[in-house]
């Protein structure tokens, strides 16, 4: 489909506005009805506004990594976004990777890389087997960390109450919850197979 708004429909893009302005509007108690009369609700309007401004930037530059992690070159991306493939990366790539740290005391890391969306689930599984587990990640990789027990890992959409169950179930959330999803760990308490 090709439309102003790239995959979504005419009527997707027009939800999404109503619902950031309606969310805007209704999180900050009393404040639609505050408008009309009290100044300060102005300041608070604006506060709300920054907030939303805020999230859907962070929103969208880790939409963007998922997209690239999905395999989406960035002349995709930039027409999607109305600029150039140039701007689009300039913008949006992700610092360099970083290097497996190798200090006194540290346990041995390796760099996971390059990986994607629809095979990084069973290359984790495979080494999480083997004693190795999630430290940090970004678009293409995966830095793990040698441990005395296997792993398993999780990768979840994003989902209010997901965080809370998985927990309780044991699960650790890798770092804080990225969009569209997030990595869990948890370990299986078995020496790590050879």
């Amino acid at each position: 489909m090709s439309t102003a708004t790239g995959p979504l429909t005419e009527a997707e893009a027009q939800a999404l506005r109503e619902a950031v302005t309606e969310a805007v509007l209704a999180t900050p108690a009393g404040l639609r009805e505050a408008l009309g009369s009290d100044p300060d609700a102005a300041l608070r309007l604006v506060a709300a506004t920054r907030v939303a401004a805020e999230e859907s930037s962070r929103l969208l530059r880790e939409a963007v990594a998922g997209a690239r992690g999905a395999g989406h070159s960035w002349d995709t991306l930039g027409r999607l976004l109305g600029v150039s493939k140039q701007a689009a990366q300039q913008r949006f790539a992700t610092p360099t990777r970083p290097a497996p740290e190798d200090a006194a005391g540290e346990r041995e890391r390796v760099l996971l890389s390059p990986v994607t969306a629809f095979d990084e689930m069973p290359l984790l599984a495979e080494r999480g087997r083997r004693g190795w587990h999630v430290v940090d990640y970004g678009t293409l990789y995966h830095l793990l960390e040698a441990s005395d027990t296997q792993w398993e890992h999780h990768r979840q959409p994003w989902s209010p109450g997901a965080r809370g169950r998985l927990e309780a179930e044991g699960w650790t959330l890798v770092k804080t919850m990225t969009f569209p999803w997030g990595y869990y760990k948890r370990p299986l308490g078995l020496p790590p197979e050879a």
